[in-house]
């Protein structure tokens, strides 16, 4: 068999949608939605995917106690983080009054402005949901034949602000730039859905399953 690639399942996001999605990219990998520590001890890759509220997510990392696994996969595997697996990264979020999240980088996580103007002049909708052009600001393995300002899918009403900059693997516009992507040693994460993202998603997924970090 391939290698083993762990869909962390903590009871959040649309974990069988990003499972499907790599299983097609890579056929021959072990794919799994697993909260089993020792199976994720023992696999090759990461994926870290996520969506809804910061504090629900991180009470469910809790209580699956999957605290621990996330910090030491970061540390010696490849690693890629989806849509709420950036956003827990940071140290702290807006939402609920302010979540304290698991603080891997200084940073925080803010809402879009409920008055960022259109193109037509009117207030765009929050949560941004749809497609939007991502804006390639690192040289990076996972953007290998995707072309820069490419359209991914997004869904969400919080965005990441780092402290450090040199993070910043994507831009997007929407109403505000906001980092969509960063990237650093063996981790890359990313708040757009690559799972639903169509050709470009999966060549995404594709080239993180054949990246080897340096």
């Amino acid at each position: 068999m391939g290698q083993k690639i762990a869909v962390l399942d903590y009871g959040m996001g649309n974990l069988r949608s990003v499972s499907k999605a790599i299983e097609h990219v890579a056929p021959d990998a072990q794919v799994r939605v697993t909260d089993d520590h020792e199976w994720i001890k023992a696999a090759d890759r990461i994926v870290f995917p996520g969506q809804g509220a910061a504090r629900d997510c991180m009470a469910a990392i809790g209580e699956h106690h999957l605290n621990r696994e996330v910090r030491e996969a970061m540390q010696n595997k490849p690693f890629l983080g989806i849509c709420m697996g950036l956003q827990v990264l940071m140290e702290f979020s807006e939402e609920n009054g302010g979540t304290e999240l698991l603080g891997i980088f200084p940073g925080k996580v803010q809402r879009f402005s409920a008055d960022m103007p259109g193109d037509n002049g009117l207030p765009l909708k929050i949560p941004h949901m749809g497609w939007s052009q991502v804006n390639q600001r690192q040289q990076h393995p996972l953007w290998q034949g995707i072309a820069d300002g490419a359209r991914f899918y997004f869904v969400h009403s919080y965005h990441v602000v780092p402290e450090d900059r040199t993070l910043i693997a994507a831009t997007t516009d929407y109403g505000v730039e906001f980092v969509s992507a960063i990237a650093v040693g063996n981790l890359v994460a990313v708040q757009f859905h690559p799972e639903k993202s169509a050709d470009a998603g999966l060549r995404l997924l594709k080239n993180f399953v054949s990246w080897e970090p340096s």
